[in-house]
């Protein structure tokens, strides 16, 4: 089930939504888990015993690790329930990818081909064994005390608001809020948490749905038809979609956790506005920032270590993982090892280049070269993606009529504006008024009103048009 379907926003939202409200604070969170279990076994109803039995095993290792008598003891359950988590990832996401690799080698030697039966991905997998490590590691590490309550541990894991596309939420950050967030439950947090909804609705239909129609048909002609003109726009095209895709499931994710009483963190913060890759990836994906900062990037030594090259390498080697984390396949691979050079040539000395720039120009050349890096992301495989990069540079057939029209010139300026107006401090301050600022009593009841038709108009959007599921559900 995807939050963008008439199944979820007219029947199993409603529904849920009304059932929670009138529940007393006492059943709010079983419902709750029942209700997340339904929504993802909707979508993938073999898989969902999956995740029910990881989290069996993970709850009581941990139990096991936190009251363990010795360090060895801790190690070993640590090593347990890591290679549990990490062995269902691999099995799941890479094995087709690692087989299909190793045929190719076969076949080039003249070997005969492993017999293989694909493995299916299950939705989202990524996202919750990430939540799983690190549950496990914050334990580990005593950043906070395990779950003595099964059922709160599964919630914690399966919640559907984050479930299938995030934010990853690491698990002190959430611990306290699965029985103390009723403190923070108010009418002005549900309306404000249903205008974020609206607000990532609006983002996901209006605008990537849009751009996406676009960007699919120009990424599916064969790279040889394509002229210059047609493959910037369906670059720029899918650099504003899968913004708009994302982050508006982010914050529809957030509104739906604000509606229930939890706080989720922030997952974007205008990224396009950035002055260099660094900036970047301080503003994308935040919560997976984090999770690579803490998990890999500092246990490998981070910046502490004495030697440059290190530093470089430690970097370079988590955005090979952040690739790799996004897809088991050589362009997620080069689009990850493309952004982990441009950090390092970055610290070696393009940061000192920038200075001389200007924020303006630096954020230009970080916006081109980012979008550059989408076509990999993008494409079918590295050698159309590479063959797609070239022809954005050959200058061939620059006529540009016949490859837009004003529906499509009109999205393209909206997502322009929304992607680029909080580069200036007025931009911020709007920005901040309409997402943050706590609301009257007054202003709850206006806010009301004009969410409704927003929610409606949605609605009419994705019944009149082809709906694309969001870009993060496969990873």
């Amino acid at each position: 089930m995807v939050f963008s379907s008439t199944v979820f926003l007219l029947y199993f939202f409603p529904a849920f939504i009304l059932c929670y409200f009138l529940l007393p604070i006492r059943f709010k969170n079983t419902f709750l888990l029942a209700s997340s279990i339904a929504f993802y076994a909707w979508g993938a109803p073999l898989f969902i015993f999956a995740i029910l039995a990881t989290t069996v095993v993970d709850f009581y290792f941990v139990q096991r690790m936190y009251h363990a008598s010795s360090e060895k003891k801790r190690k070993l359950f640590l090593a347990f329930s890591l290679s549990l988590n990490l062995g269902m990832l691999f099995y799941f996401k890479y094995c087709n990818f690692f087989i299909e690799n190793v045929n190719l080698l076969f076949t080039s030697i003249g070997w005969k081909e492993m017999e293989w039966v694909n493995v299916l991905l299950p939705i989202g997998i990524s996202f919750y064994t990430f939540e799983s490590l690190t549950y496990v590691i914050d334990v580990y590490r005593r950043v906070h005390k395990p779950l003595n309550n099964f059922w709160e541990y599964q919630l914690y894991i399966i919640l559907f608001p984050k479930l299938i596309a995030g934010p990853i939420i690491r698990y002190h950050e959430i611990a306290d809020q699965i029985n103390g967030r009723f403190a923070e439950d108010s009418t002005e947090n549900k309306i404000q948490g249903f205008y974020r909804f609206c607000i990532g609705l609006a983002k996901k239909v209006l605008l990537a749905n849009v751009l996406a129609v676009k960007a699919d048909e120009i990424f599916n002609l064969n790279v040889t038809e394509l002229s210059t003109p047609m493959a910037w726009i369906g670059m720029l095209a899918y650099t504003f979609q899968i913004y708009f895709d994302f982050s508006g499931y982010s914050d529809m994710a957030i509104g739906i956790g604000k509606m229930l009483g939890f706080t989720f963190p922030e997952n974007f913060n205008n990224p396009y506005t950035s002055g260099s890759f660094t900036e970047f990836w301080r503003r994308w994906h935040m919560t997976l920032g984090n999770w690579m900062r803490n998990y890999i990037y500092i246990p490998l030594g981070g910046n502490r270590v004495n030697n440059k090259a290190r530093v470089y390498f430690n970097l370079w080697l988590v955005f090979l993982a952040s690739g790799f984390w996004h897809g088991a396949a050589w362009t997620f691979i080069i689009w990850g090892v493309y952004h982990g050079i441009w950090l390092v040539m970055e610290r070696m000395f393009l940061l000192k280049c920038y200075a001389y720039t200007g924020k303006f120009v630096s954020m230009l050349i970080t916006f081109l070269f980012v979008a550059i890096g989408w076509v990999f992301f993008r494409a079918a495989d590295s050698h159309i993606a590479f063959e797609f990069v070239k022809k954005l540079f050959t200058f061939q057939d620059m006529n540009v009529i016949g490859h837009v029209d004003y529906y499509l010139i009109f999205t393209f300026s909206l997502a322009a504006f929304f992607s680029f107006f909080t580069a200036l401090p007025k931009g911020r301050q709007i920005q901040h008024y309409w997402y943050f600022s706590k609301l009257s009593s007054t202003q709850a009841i206006l806010f009301a009103f004009l969410l409704i038709p927003i929610y409606f108009i949605c609605i009419a959007a994705i019944n009149s048009g082809n709906l694309n599921p969001f870009i993060y559900f496969r990873f």
